[in-house]
C-alpha cells in the first residue's frame, strides 16, 4: 500500500515536472503577453491639419524714384545770339529844298529853315508845308515810318496833288467820283465807266469854277463838257481845287518841269 503511494506520488510528481518543464517552453517560445488590463493601444494616427490659406503674394511694383534721386538732364547752353541793335521806333527826317533858306513846318509847329533835322516823329501820315519867298508853297502829306528819311522839296518843280470828292450831272441823272489832280494830268474817277477820263493840265480847253453856283466846269480838248458840284453843296473846296490846279497851269506854261509823282 505504501508502494502504491509512493508511486502516485512519484507519478504526479513527475507530472508536476513535466507541467513545468512545458511551461516554461512555452513562454520562451511566445513573446511575453501583457495582461489586458496593462495594454494601452497604440496612438491612432492623426491627420495633420489643412495648410492656412497663404496671403496672396504681393504684385510687384514699378520702382518709384524720387525726383532728387534721378538725376536731370542737363540743359545744353543757348547760343548766345550775337547783338543786334534794337529797330528805332520813331522817324528821322532830313529835309532840305533846291532853294535854301526855306521855311519848314510839319503839323503846324515850325522846325526851322531848310536843310533841317526832326527826330523822334511818330510813324504814321504828317502834313509837311514849305515856304519861301518867289516861289508858291509847297503842301503834302508824308508817310513817315521807323528810321531815317530824306526829303528834298523841289521848288523849282511842279508840284500838284489835288483830290476832290464830286458829283457829276447829267442831263438825265447825276453820278458820284473823285478829280485828282497832279503835274500829269488830271482825271475824273468814277463806277460808270463811260463818264471817266484822263486828260493833260495844258489840254483843259475849258477850266471855270462858278462859286455862287457851286459848279466846277471842265472839258477836254475833243472832248464832252463836265459840271462837277459838291456832293455837301460846298463851294470852297471847288475853290480850292480848282485854285491850286490853276497855280501848276500858269508855271507848266512858264516852261517849269512837273515834278514826278
Amino acid at each position: 500500500m505504501n508502494r502504491r503511494i509512493i508511486i502516485i506520488v512519484v507519478f504526479i510528481g513527475v507530472a508536476v515536472l513535466a507541467g513545468v518543464v512545458i511551461t516554461i517552453n512555452l513562454t520562451r517560445a511566445q513573446p511575453e503577453s501583457v495582461p489586458a488590463a496593462v495594454r494601452t493601444e497604440a496612438p491612432k494616427p492623426v491627420a495633420p491639419p489643412p495648410p492656412k490659406a497663404q496671403p496672396p503674394a504681393p504684385v510687384p511694383q514699378p520702382e518709384r524714384r524720387s525726383a532728387r534721386a534721378r538725376p536731370e538732364p542737363k540743359a545744353e547752353p543757348e547760343p548766345v545770339p550775337s547783338p543786334v541793335e534794337a529797330a528805332p521806333e520813331a522817324g528821322v527826317l532830313h529835309i532840305d529844298s533846291d532853294v535854301p533858306g526855306a521855311q519848314v513846318f510839319m503839323d503846324r509847329e515850325f522846325l526851322g529853315a531848310a536843310p533841317v533835322t526832326t527826330e523822334n516823329v511818330k510813324p504814321g501820315t504828317h502834313r509837311l508845308n514849305v515856304s519861301v519867298q518867289g516861289y508858291e508853297g509847297i503842301s503834302e502829306e508824308i508817310e513817315v515810318s521807323a528810321g531815317p528819311r530824306d526829303i528834298l522839296i523841289r521848288f523849282k518843280q511842279v508840284h500838284l496833288n489835288a483830290k476832290i470828292d464830286v458829283v457829276h450831272k447829267h442831263r438825265i441823272g447825276s453820278c458820284k467820283g473823285r478829280l485828282i489832280a497832279t503835274p500829269q494830268g488830271v482825271r475824273y474817277e468814277t463806277t460808270d465807266k463811260n463818264d471817266a477820263f484822263s486828260a493833260g493840265l495844258l489840254d483843259l480847253e475849258t477850266f471855270e469854277i462858278a462859286y455862287l453856283e457851286k459848279r466846277l466846269t471842265l472839258k477836254p480838248r475833243k472832248g464832252k463838257r463836265y459840271d462837277f458840284t459838291d456832293p455837301d453843296g460846298n463851294a470852297d473846296r471847288l475853290f480850292v481845287f480848282h485854285r491850286d490846279v490853276e497855280k501848276a497851269r500858269d508855271r507848266l506854261r512858264k516852261g517849269d518841269p512837273p515834278a514826278e509823282e
